[in-house]
């Protein structure tokens, strides 16, 4: 090889190593994206669970009447948001 082709020769190699780091971080990055979004989404449903569980632990503390003040607060904050919410889907029903 002559002395103008072995520096070409060495960049190429250079450049066909770093070609394949990329394709191999690339794969990685795609299965760490999924992965991320299968884990918000199981993130996302266990807080739905978490808060119908909640929703249930009132409805059983109302129901044996065992509330504590701070129960009874957050009881009556949450049935007038309901309360709101009916009221305004029924607003928009009438438009």
């Amino acid at each position: 090889m002559s002395d103008t082709q072995q520096p070409w020769k060495r960049i190429n190699d250079k450049l066909q190593q770093v070609l394949q780091q990329y394709q191999v971080l690339q794969k990685d990055n795609d299965r760490l994206q999924k992965e991320l979004k299968e884990l918000k989404a199981k993130d996302a449903l266990q807080a739905r669970k978490v808060e119908e569980l909640e929703i249930k632990i009132a409805a059983l503390k109302t129901a044996t009447g065992q509330l504590d003040e701070a129960d009874k607060k957050e009881l009556d904050k949450r049935l007038h948001l309901y309360i709101r919410e009916i009221d305004r889907c029924i607003a928009m029903l009438s438009q």
